[in-house]
């Protein structure tokens, strides 16, 4: 696309100073970076991706406060993770983190093991044992 035809719709970016950079052709017909405020269609795809990830993670923190899941899940989802991800962060098997999602497996956690999710959410161990008590507050975008 031409420098000129670069899209300027906005959308996920909301911040007059923020913009994301794609490539353009000036005119000498070189590739040059161009600063863009947004593309309609993919300010509509972003937003049903992230619509996607808020019912997700809904489900998930109902399933924490109906004592389904321990609040390790809930954590694990905000944080857009898997099972697999999670444990390589954490450094133990899958086996090990799937288990410390159920309740029981969760609450018999020590606290050094506490320790190592907390540092990989960037919570302190009282935050990671805890989920929101509304869902208005579960994601803030």
């Amino acid at each position: 696309m031409r420098i000129d035809d670069v899209p300027q719709d906005k959308g996920m970016i909301d911040n007059d100073n923020l913009r994301e950079i794609c490539y353009a052709v000036n005119p000498e017909g070189r590739y040059v970076l161009a600063a863009s405020a947004g593309w309609e269609p993919k300010n509509i795809a972003n937003s049903q991706a992230w619509e996607l990830v808020r019912e997700t993670v809904l489900d998930i923190w109902s399933k924490v406060r109906a004592g389904k899941l321990s609040p390790l899940a809930y954590h694990m989802a905000r944080n857009q993770m898997n099972v697999g991800l999670l444990a390589k962060y954490v450094r133990y098997s899958r086996l090990r983190v799937w288990c410390h999602l159920k309740p029981a497996g969760f609450r018999r956690l020590p606290p050094d093991i506490l320790s190592r999710y907390a540092t990989v959410f960037d919570l302190e161990i009282d935050a990671l044992q805890q989920v929101p008590d509304n869902a208005q507050e579960l994601m803030p975008i």
